[in-house]
């Protein structure tokens, strides 16, 4: 297995995590060079069981989420899991859980019992909406954190329609975003200190710091936003517009581009229409605006379109399906799609690291574990021998593949 690289090198982390939040922000810290511990229940991760797809029996999205990681699988309902452990976070740099509040309280692994047995312990709690305030105790799901924190009230293709998500769980890896921001600001402040922190963010607040805009519009003037379509709320024509074969995006905003925009359409008349002469009036008229701008881009396909417009050195850009974004040579430039050997799936292909590094690169290389794949390997760096490690898999108190 190709070393760990990456400006997290040499850090530790076990993630008692599963589903979505949590496993983002582990992978995010292991493609940036940390070591991640996966503990997992005997039965494994619930996304084991988001099939179909699956690749060579195992299920895409769980080897999605979880690359880059080892994998340990305990019981914890076992005192001697329970032990073992304990063991991994007294010499972890950070831990991520994102289980029902009180849980790790019960397991008598709470922050206060944690930060007593490793002072310098990043705790991170991923919840559905943080662990103070009413909701505390409420569980966390990405669609109930999208319309609690106003997202699906501002997307869709307008006003009076059902309620539309973004189609991604963007509450889901946006907290796990968070959380790896987080944990990195409060390593950091550890390594300085030596006292660690606890960290706590959610669903729901992650859902919160995607509303800028709305929000300040909001704040403003008093009025809910409403959805539109692919339009912004504050610029006009920045949105997609439909061409002889598809859909083209044009970021025509400023009143340069809007000039650039109208001369490459062969439009110049629409600025001299009071309608369209300012972005407040552009604002104000879109439907008209997009109505005419619709009927001038169906004239030619999308190619075409672009082309002109990048010779102009206007913003645009093609609405890719997830397969052409795949194919896209840019996105294959930027290694983000990157390939890992999995022992059972074989080839698997994955999203890379979107952050890029010059002296302390980050790196896929390691495909997501077999369900206990390295609970051996984890046990025994810990300082438990062979026969012990053995008697705890004879026991099932630890499950190894």
């Amino acid at each position: 297995m190709t070393e760990k690289t990456g400006p997290l090198k040499g850090m530790r982390v076990v993630e008692l995590a599963h589903i979505m939040a949590g496993p983002v922000c582990g992978m995010m810290l292991a493609d940036m060079g940390a070591d991640v511990i996966k503990v997992e229940k005997p039965d494994g991760d619930d996304t084991r069981r988001f099939v179909p797809p699956e690749i060579g029996g195992e299920s895409a999205a769980y080897m999605m989420m979880n690359r880059n990681k080892r994998g340990i699988a305990l019981n914890l309902k076992d005192a001697q899991a329970v032990a073992a452990l304990q063991k991994l976070l007294a010499e972890a740099d950070v831990v991520i859980e994102n289980y029902r509040m009180g849980t790790m309280e019960k397991l008598g692994m709470g922050y206060e019992t944690l930060r007593a047995l490793n002072p310098r312990l990043v705790y991170c709690e991923i919840s559905g909406f943080g662990r103070t305030g009413p909701y505390a105790e409420r569980g966390g799901f990405d669609l109930i954190a999208q319309g609690m924190s106003g997202l699906m009230s501002i997307t869709g293709e307008g006003p009076g329609r059902p309620p539309v998500k973004p189609g991604a769980p963007i509450s889901d890896i946006t907290a796990g975003l968070i959380a790896a921001m987080g944990c990195c600001a409060a390593y950091a402040s550890a390594q300085a200190t030596g006292q660690g922190q606890k960290v706590d963010t959610s669903l729901f607040e992650a859902g919160i710091t995607l509303t800028y805009w709305q929000s300040a519009i909001a704040f403003a003037t008093g009025v809910a936003p409403g959805p539109l379509g692919s339009a912004h709320p504050l610029n006009a024509p920045y949105q997609a517009f439909q061409t002889a074969d598809g859909w083209i995006n044009v970021g025509a905003a400023n009143q340069r581009n809007w000039l650039r925009f109208l001369d490459v359409i062969g439009a110049p008349e629409l600025d001299a229409d009071p309608r369209f002469s300012s972005n407040q009036n552009r604002m104000e008229n879109l439907p008209a605006l997009v109505d005419l701008l619709n009927d001038r881009l169906r004239s030619d396909t999308t190619q075409t379109w672009l082309d002109r417009m990048e010779a102009a050195g206007l913003p645009a850009g093609p609405v890719l399906d997830i397969p052409q974004m795949h194919a896209d040579p840019q996105a294959l430039a930027r290694d983000m799609i990157v390939e890992t050997q999995h022992p059972k799936a074989g080839a698997v292909k994955s999203i890379g690291l979107p952050v890029k590094f010059s002296q302390t690169p980050g790196a896929v290389t390691r495909p997501a574990p077999l369900l206990g794949q390295h609970s051996r390997e984890v046990l025994a760096e810990a300082g438990y021998p062979a026969d012990a490690i053995e008697a705890l898999i004879e026991s099932g108190a630890v499950i190894a593949a």
